[in-house]
């Protein structure tokens, strides 16, 4: 893991009695281009107001309250103890449910992915499940809770690191219902022989070695020219930010080498005792970390944003 790469989690990665300790760390960078609002007679930066749409007048945040619409124009209002109720239990852990064949899951599941690396000497078994993984080349299918919100996710071997990539749940993919597609197979698609043949030649003709830097994003990589040619020209405004409340640290996990090295050495049935290790390692974390959380996150989204973002920005999460 690269020098300076900030943990954004801390956990472990845990299937029958094994305990791997980790942390996540982001796996890619949102490259477009941040456009901030800004008042040009000022140079403050603008944020959002919180504006009754009917009145178009400000309102006092003890005043909102949060709903869902069941209905058009329906809603059921939902109080922040009930919110708080529901809201995962955070728990620390990358919950291996099941290893599946790593060419199962459809490309249109996969959402986010984060490196995972080991921490609090978990080298050894970390490359054990790596390598494992790649020998049967089998993937680990797991639930974890990021931020008070529950995900599923995969993990999969890539070169010497772990990647969990977040999925989308099977009830946010569309099905192919109500899409004009062909017929699969040659045959049924219609598709000649000498259509074939030539189209053949002509993915051969253009195939290459998979090159990552070979592609960039060339509107922004345009706007930044712009930005560089206005920077040597002096052409530059000091926008001054507001300070923000610092994050809340997550709890420290608790070191489960010791109960990692005895299940290797067959310290007990993964099927029976596997989920009370699981409690009672997930017990102290859990407690002091799951009403916090959820306090924090609900206030997180009524606290005004410093500044307008691009929709690209304004969807980053951590």
């Amino acid at each position: 893991m690269a020098t300076g790469s900030r943990t954004l989690w801390k956990g472990a990665i845990t299937f029958g009695l094994v305990h791997i300790p980790v942390g996540l760390h982001t796996a890619s960078i949102e490259q477009g281009v941040d456009f901030d609002w800004l008042d040009k007679r000022t140079m403050d930066p603008v944020g959002y107001k919180r504006i009754n749409k009917k009145t178009g007048k400000e309102i006092d945040k003890d005043n909102i309250v949060k709903g869902v619409e069941y209905e058009d124009g329906k809603y059921v209002v939902i109080s922040p103890d009930e919110i708080e109720a529901v809201y995962p239990r955070t728990t620390q852990t990358i919950e291996i449910q099941r290893f599946i064949d790593a060419n199962e899951i459809p490309f249109v599941y996969l959402e986010r992915p984060y490196y995972v690396a080991p921490i609090n000497k978990g080298q050894k078994v970390y490359a054990l499940l790596r390598e494992v993984l790649i020998k049967s080349g089998k993937v680990g299918l797991a639930k974890v809770v990021i931020a008070t919100k529950q995900h599923l996710a995969v993990l999969v071997p890539s070169g010497k690191a772990l990647v969990l990539n977040l999925l989308r749940w099977g009830d946010e993919v569309k099905t192919l219902e109500g899409l004009d597609l062909p017929a699969a197979g040659v045959k049924g698609a219609n598709v000649s022989a000498a259509e074939m043949k030539m189209a053949e030649q002509l993915v051969n003709d253009m195939s290459g070695k998979w090159e990552p830097e070979d592609f960039k994003d060339e509107f922004k990589h345009a706007v930044m020219k712009i930005v560089e040619k206005k920077v040597k020209a002096g052409d530059t405004e000091t926008v001054i930010q507001p300070e923000e409340e610092a994050p809340e640290e997550a709890s420290n996990v608790i070191d489960l080498t010791e109960l990692l090295q005895r299940s290797l050495k067959g310290g007990g049935s993964a099927k029976t005792k596997a989920p009370a290790a699981r409690k009672r390692s997930a017990k102290t974390t859990a407690k002091t970390t799951a009403k916090t959380t959820a306090k924090s996150a609900t206030k997180t989204k009524a606290r005004k944003s410093p500044a307008k973002k691009t929709g690209a920005a304004a969807r980053k999460a951590a």
